[in-house]
């Protein structure tokens, strides 16, 4: 794959072989960070599961502290007082049958996260071909399904993000901007890491975080010893 001069030069500074514990890692990263705009960062971990087998499938949502840095455009599929609840806490499209139609019909996709009531999900199921393969579909077991849109609407906006595994067993999830402070962005890491290791399945065997990758948009990726990566309170304070 062909980079660019900015990622060239980025790559000549750090030992990409090296592990480096999460402080290191957040200020090399920041330290080539060096693109125009407020560069997006994002981990990736490996875990050492076979998302082929059902049981093995590593999947939720996280509040992330310090939030994304991103604004998220949310829709919501519900009538009534759910309805309303939804507009109240801020979702950017709220609707019941009209808003089916409208995805079904209208190929209207202009948002980063489906919330739907139980009660719509006979409807919302009809959109499985178009949402699910964009990883919109509404889902319980990500907290999209659910009574209370007013709760999950504002804490969607406030920073929580979904994780799952693909079928090479990584997650990818983005904790923030370059433009954060050290320290919001190694709140954000642990407090995923910390969820990670919640979620880890009774079925997966032998080594379970094999390895953890932080970059920015347009920089290389940087490594973390995963042994290291659990931060601890004194951690934090030190990097603050």
């Amino acid at each position: 794959m062909k980079h660019g001069k900015r990622y060239d030069d980025s790559v000549k500074r750090f030992d990409q072989a090296a592990l480096h514990t999460p402080a290191e890692a957040i200020d090399l990263l920041k330290a080539i960070a060096g693109a125009k705009f407020d560069e997006t960062v994002e981990v990736a971990v490996r875990l050492g599961v076979d998302p082929r087998h059902a049981d093995q499938i590593v999947r939720g949502t996280v509040v992330l502290p310090s939030g994304t840095g991103r604004q998220t455009r949310v829709a919501v599929f519900a009538a009534g007082e759910a309805a309303q609840a939804a507009r109240d806490a801020g979702a950017d499209v709220v609707g019941s049958d009209d808003l089916v139609s409208r995805v079904e019909k209208e190929g209207f996709l202009d948002f980063d996260i489906a919330i739907a009531t139980p009660d719509l999900m006979v409807q919302v199921g009809k959109l499985g071909k178009v949402l699910g393969p964009r990883g919109l579909m509404p889902n319980a077991k990500t907290g999209t399904v659910t009574t209370d849109v007013g709760k999950a609407v504002a804490e969607f906006k406030a920073g929580r993000v979904e994780y799952r595994t693909d079928r090479f067993g990584n997650v990818h999830v983005l904790i923030g901007k370059a433009s954060f402070e050290n320290s919001a962005l190694l709140e954000n890491l642990r407090v995923l890491v910390d969820e990670l290791v919640r979620a880890k399945p009774a079925a997966a065997k032998g080594r379970y975080m094999r390895s953890i990758t932080v970059s920015s948009t347009m920089g290389p990726g940087i490594k973390i010893d995963p042994l290291k990566a659990r931060l601890s309170d004194e951690d934090l304070a030190k990097s603050a």
